[in-house]
């Protein structure tokens, strides 16, 4: 039972910072070629949040998420593009300690809904290992939640990296 408390204080300051926490950028984790909804949604995003930069880790080739960003009047500038990821632990893994040098405390994370658990529990684990906060934003989809195992498996892959730097991300290849 004394377990508890310490939960309840935890519960209740991420409560006041997603209320209270202005992010200083947007983390797209990137859908494929076939699926631009992603893009498409944070480029909408982008214009209602004008003066912050854009992080799409993955995702569609850099010509079609450009392009997708120019149609909604986006300055091609507030775009970084990272291909580095394979996975969406790598999605994080790659790009936080780039967010931490340009001095970034608090993101916009944006992905489908039926990805928003997952890439949760591994925003928690790797940005918060350097003590980036974020808001979660889901892009609405009709695709049935993922199952709860990645999400677990994921987040002890997160855990692993915080402690040795290795993601694991050639081990899980196969059970994407």
């Amino acid at each position: 039972m004394s377990f508890i408390l310490p939960l309840l204080v935890w519960w209740g300051y991420k409560e006041v910072q997603i209320r209270f926490v202005h992010p200083q950028a947007v983390l797209v984790l990137g859908g494929s070629t076939k699926r631009l909804e992603r893009e498409k949604f944070t480029a909408d995003f982008a214009k209602k949040h004008p003066n912050i930069p854009i992080w799409i880790t993955g995702g569609s080739p850099p010509s079609y998420t450009k392009e997708v960003f120019a149609k909604a009047g986006v300055d091609s500038r507030r775009l970084y593009l990272d291909y580095e990821a394979v996975d969406t632990v790598t999605n994080f893994t790659t790009l936080v300690d780039d967010l931490q040098a340009k001095g970034i405390k608090s993101v916009y994370l944006i992905t489908s809904d039926f990805h928003m658990r997952r890439a949760c529990v591994i925003g928690e684990i790797v940005l918060g290992s350097r003590g980036i906060e974020f808001k979660a934003v889901s892009v609405p989809s009709t695709t049935a939640p993922e199952p709860i195992e990645k999400a677990i498996r994921d987040g002890a892959r997160a855990i692993i990296w915080v402690a040795t730097g290795y993601t694991g991300a050639d081990k899980v290849k196969n059970q994407r």
